[in-house]
């Protein structure tokens, strides 16, 4: 049956965090990521959970100090365009799928991240 589980993966982050319970290190590993499970490095990570039971979006966002705001812009600029990637999968929905993308090249142009008028992938 599609529905039921037959096996597990387990994603494992782990935060450093200083005296003020900020963010200094981030690091993450999964049982299935390339090149084997052993931590890998980033500076921020976007979590959204969407919660079964109240219909509500948990998140948790976090970034380490040395996270610099063209890498912000970066991350927020690929995440606008798989975040339409994905909406797009789930539901189908041409229109608001275009409008997210749309935005992401917006985005994209407005903080350099891709040169003006450079078509979306």
């Amino acid at each position: 049956m599609d529905n039921e589980a037959v096996t597990q993966s387990e994603i494992k982050i782990v935060i450093g965090l200083n005296d003020k319970k900020w963010p200094v290190s981030i690091e993450w590993e999964a049982e299935d990521q390339p090149g084997g499970k052993q931590p890998q490095a980033c500076k921020a990570f976007l979590l959204s959970i969407f919660d079964k039971e109240h219909k509500e979006t948990l998140r948790m966002d976090l970034w380490t100090q040395e996270m610099q705001v063209m890498e912000m812009d970066r991350m927020m600029f690929h995440t606008l365009r798989g975040l339409a990637e994905t909406y797009f999968k789930a539901t189908n929905n041409k229109e608001m799928a275009g409008a997210m993308q749309q935005f992401a090249q917006y985005f994209g142009e407005k903080t350099s991240i891709i040169p003006p008028d450079t078509k979306p992938e």
